[in-house]
């Protein structure tokens, strides 16, 4: 039975907070508080502009915010107050929704997928997922494929380190790629079958 983001984090991970996280108080669980999608403005102009922005806002239902340069790059063609990226936050429900169709819907849909690496978590307990191409989302249509672009997906947490951030993504329902060690130790256990046949 299919199970949303919040029904996974009420139903399995606060009844075993202690077992997963070791805290006892509720509170104390590590919880997701926000999403953050960052989009990057190529030098193509307003029309690049326009596109990047429509895509992030059918994406997520929620307005999109134009980021601007902070100081002027000439190695980079960047002046002050250059419109560079977009970006949209989401909070509560919208953050829910988008993580249950990111789970569900968008990665089964990205070519030669094979999970989310764990290095994409930072020592904050957040991690960064990289999107190729946004026709993976179901609500943008492959109508101009001359304009497809990448986006960057930000969640953050309120654990206090990697492997408690992994622990909740995981129960989430996050597919994680298998760990260095864990690899490893399947190639041990091969070659070791191999020797004795």
């Amino acid at each position: 039975m299919w199970q949303s983001i919040q029904q996974k984090f009420t139903e399995k991970i606060i009844p075993r907070r202690a077992e997963l996280f070791g805290v006892k108080n509720t509170m104390a669980t590590p919880r997701l508080t926000k999403v953050v999608l960052n989009a990057r403005i190529k030098r193509g102009g307003k029309a690049d502009e326009e596109v990047v922005v429509n895509t992030l806002e059918k994406i997520t239902g929620q307005k999109a915010v134009i980021t601007k340069a902070k100081k002027s790059i000439s190695n980079f063609k960047i002046r002050e107050g250059q419109a560079v990226g977009v970006k949209v936050t989401l909070r509560g429900a919208r953050l829910n929704h988008f993580l249950d169709k990111f789970i569900n819907v968008v990665l089964p849909r990205v070519r030669d997928f094979s999970g989310l690496s764990p290095a994409a978590l930072d020592n904050a307990g957040n991690a960064t997922f990289g999107i190729t191409e946004h026709l993976v989302f179901p609500e943008v249509g492959s109508d101009d494929m001359s304009k497809t672009h990448g986006l960057q997906i930000c969640i953050s947490t309120t654990a206090k380190n990697n492997k408690d951030a992994l622990t909740l993504l995981k129960e989430l329902g996050f597919p994680f790629k298998a760990s260095l060690e864990k690899k490893e130790k399947k190639k041990k256990i091969k070659k070791y079958k191999s020797k004795d046949k």
